[in-house]
């Protein structure tokens, strides 16, 4: 009885953790395009096409985790081995997107900060 409770609450769970992923994603994706047309079309259109790469970069991870806990949710009522290889080699695969999608933000954006200018500073030389 208990395992088959179990059993239809993942049966529901699992659906609707996918779904928050996929809104994360999407969401990401939309806004990310969003900002990549207004930077490419404004002045600053490196500058807002890097915020645009970041914003996306987070919500994919995001994104990436709800996925990955619907694998885990799947697999917690009584795996067989090959639903544990299988969700091993998912988590494998998801662990190694998101650590090299952090790499990759976290590089982007040290390299933002450096090349924004300091507040209050200006182009002008100072007076003599």
């Amino acid at each position: 009885m208990g395992e088959e409770l179990l059993s239809d609450v993942v049966d529901v769970a699992v659906p609707i953790v996918e779904a928050f992923g996929v809104a994360v994603i999407s969401y990401g994706a939309l806004t990310a395009f969003v900002r990549l047309v207004a930077g490419v079309l404004g002045s600053d259109a490196e500058h807002s096409i890097s915020r645009a790469r970041l914003q996306l970069g987070r919500l994919l991870v995001v994104g990436l985790e709800f996925q990955l806990a619907a694998d885990i949710l799947r697999s917690a009522v009584a795996p067989s081995f090959d639903e544990i290889g299988q969700l091993a080699a998912i988590a494998a695969i998801r662990t190694a997107l998101n650590y090299f999608l952090e790499r990759e933000l976290h590089a982007e954006q040290e390299r933002l900060e450096t090349d924004r200018p300091e507040p209050g500073a200006t182009d002008r030389p100072a007076p003599t």
